[in-house]
């Protein structure tokens, strides 16, 4: 069976940075799984594996626009000290949650100030050209029940995606 929209389909993946390193992979805490075609993966990745079946292995090159983007000096900015809690010491490099009318993103602390603090809401890939490893490892039909899960949760996610955080685009995980 190929990979096609509505496919479920299960990958093991190693994601390289330029320098070699290792950002993220699925070994150890099994395939990944999701449903092709429906936003859930990087366009870049989604795109090369349309076609693949089970058992294929191949190596992706993802640029920036394909990726998480490129990165937007706009989505730099200064904000009161105060939107953050007090019980905790802010530190440089640190992630939050933050929400607004889009959904919820993940900023990151670029610096600290008296009464500011420096944030950073680009995706912490963006800019960033991708390095993957894939095998398929399983590709299949969607069940009854989880086509009515994936309905019952594009209705209840609050920034119009999938629901579950991770799996629509809208969400880092």
């Amino acid at each position: 069976m190929k990979i096609e929209k509505n496919k479920v389909v299960s990958i093991d993946y190693t994601l390289k940075n330029a320098a070699g390193e290792i950002i993220d992979e699925s070994n150890g805490a099994g395939p990944l799984n999701y449903i092709h075609g429906n936003d859930m993966l990087i366009t870049g990745l989604e795109k090369l594996l349309e076609g693949k079946k089970a058992g294929d292995s191949f190596h992706a090159e993802i640029e920036p626009a394909e990726g998480y983007g490129e990165r937007q000096e706009d989505l730099i900015m200064e904000v009161p000290r105060e939107h953050f809690p007090e019980d905790i010491e802010i530190e440089e490099g640190m992630q939050f949650e933050a929400t607004d009318t889009a959904g919820t993103n993940i900023v990151t602390i670029k610096s600290v100030q008296d009464k500011t603090v420096t944030i950073d809401s680009n995706h912490p890939l963006a800019g960033q050209k991708l390095f993957f490893d894939i095998t398929v490892v399983e590709v299949r039909d969607q069940t009854e029940a989880e086509i009515a899960a994936a309905k019952n949760s594009r209705r209840s996610c609050s920034s119009g995606g999938c629901g579950s955080c991770g799996s629509c685009g809208s969400c880092y995980h």
